[in-house]
């Protein structure tokens, strides 16, 4: 990767190893989300995707997820415009590709990959699988502020 990528080249010229890399590893994208229509905003809820491998904080398949989950979005340099309003506040695609800065705790930054866990920004510790949850139960997982 070349250095400092994030900042020196668009989301559009990165590599596909580069655009990988600037996941952080956080796994909020995996949270169910619902859409507050009167208020044209998104609420994060405690509750992940059924390939959630909350172990090891990230996708359990994350080769076959948009076969295995037709829902899963994958996000690409094409479609952030479409995307970025309901990604994580922190999310370093949305904030590149609103301008701003990676966080002082992102992997890319530290140059360690669990800096994201280690400053309590990740969902590690704290999901509960979809497979568990009831739809009429969904609400009771619903967070605000963190996300």
């Amino acid at each position: 990767m070349r250095k400092e990528f994030w900042e020196n080249h668009p989301l559009t010229e990165l590599t596909h190893t580069e655009w990988e890399a600037l996941c952080d590893g956080c796994s909020k994208c995996c949270l169910l989300k619902l859409e507050d229509e009167q208020l044209n905003e998104y609420v994060f809820s405690r509750i992940v995707c059924q390939l959630f491998d909350a172990d090891k904080c990230q996708c359990g398949d994350y080769k076959n997820r948009k076969k295995l989950v037709p829902d899963c979005v994958i996000l690409t340099p094409e479609n952030i415009s479409d995307i970025a309003e309901w990604m994580p506040a922190t999310c370093a695609y949305k904030l590149l590709y609103l301008g701003k800065p990676l966080p002082d705790w992102h992997p890319l930054v530290t140059g360690d990959k669990d800096s994201v866990h280690k400053a309590g920004q990740s969902v590690k510790g704290w999901t509960v699988p979809e497979t568990e949850v009831e739809d009429h139960e969904i609400e009771t997982y619903l967070i605000e502020g963190i996300v």
